[in-house]
């Protein structure tokens, strides 16, 4: 490793599953990239939903593959923006100093260096600042895969549902930038902002009535998922595809049983529902920063917080309101 580089380094972690209360700095060893890794320092770190889910080990079906009884990774944050300063065996020695940002496994971006997969990595324009970039991987990702589900193009009218976070600010400007009329619900207080980003028409989720909206829809994208699956279809179009992004569910299960619901009343029907799986995919995070980088989409950032405030940065998200991205800067 580069002489340059702490053997240790502190970073903000959990030992157990639990709130974000319980999230504290810690040093830990400084991890080394083995074959086909890099190690970034880090320089921005957005937070997501998946973090929060990480971080409760809910639902418990997800332990499975995380950790049984405690986080294997301890580490939070997945979406980072960093420089490459060391590699592992099979990469090559000039991508150090490059520009990147990238789709972690579980996490381990709320700390000074992370090791992530060079096939991941995406070059960040200079141009754009890295507490922009580390924005779009999930969120972003997440969003042009719902409305490749939903087969969403121009001409067609679009609803999202849940459109006021990190999912849903990308898939109002993409829906809107593919051509699309976009209709959107969100929170009173944010209806100038969904609007400012694409949308024709806005409508307050605390007080609209889904089956009240005078019209049908080419696609739906749920991202709020607590809207019953019977409705959502005859809101559809013949045709129309609702694309599921998220979905409430048991402690236990989480969105499976929604997800099977939404088979059984698909069966014979032009109408369909369909789980969005969204992965990471290194190709539509190139897309993505490029448009960024050209000023045609704008990542909405409601917190840019320093690094010793991360703790507040996963209780925000954990109180279930943010507004677009909550971003954590990386140490200094």
């Amino acid at each position: 490793m580069n002489a340059t580089i702490t053997t240790t380094m502190p970073a903000w972690l959990n030992d157990d599953y639990g709130p974000a209360g319980a999230t504290r700095q810690e040093m830990v060893p400084t991890p080394e990239p083995g074959p086909g890794e890099v190690l970034l320092r880090v320089r921005a770190t957005a937070l997501n939903a998946a973090d929060v889910h990480l971080m409760h080990g809910d639902p418990l079906l997800m332990r499975l593959m995380f950790g049984l009884r405690r986080p294997k990774q301890k580490i939070r944050g997945i979406d980072v923006a960093g420089t490459i300063v060391a590699v592992g065996a099979d990469v090559d020695e000039s991508r150090i100093g490059d520009e990147v940002m990238v789709e972690l496994g579980a996490g381990g971006g709320l700390a000074p260096f992370a090791v992530a997969r060079a096939d991941r990595l995406v070059t960040r324009p200079g141009g754009l600042a890295p507490e922009v970039a580390a924005t779009i991987p999930i969120s972003g990702g997440s969003a042009v895969q719902a409305l490749d589900v939903a087969r969403v193009a121009g001409g067609q009218r679009v609803l999202v549902i849940g459109a006021s976070g990190g999912v849903g600010t990308f898939a109002v400007q993409l829906a809107a930038l593919r051509g699309a009329e976009v209709w959107a619900t969100c929170g009173e207080a944010n209806r100038k902002l969904i609007e400012s980003l694409g949308a024709t028409r806005t409508f307050d989720y605390r007080t609209t009535d889904l089956s009240s909206i005078p019209a049908t829809f080419d696609a739906i994208i749920d991202i709020a998922g607590g809207a019953p699956l019977r409705q959502l279809k005859r809101m559809l179009s013949p045709t129309g595809t609702l694309a599921m992004v998220a979905g409430d569910g048991g402690r236990v299960l989480g969105p499976i049983p929604r997800i099977l619901r939404a088979v059984f009343i698909s069966i014979g029907s032009r109408r369909s529902i369909r789980p969005v799986a969204a992965v990471a995919k290194p190709d539509i995070n190139r897309q993505l920063i490029a448009l960024a980088a050209e000023g045609r989409i704008t990542p909405v950032i409601e917190q840019l917080l320093p690094w010793d405030a991360a703790a507040e940065g996963l209780a925000r998200l954990e109180s279930g309101h943010t507004v677009g991205k909550v971003v954590v800067l990386g140490r200094e």
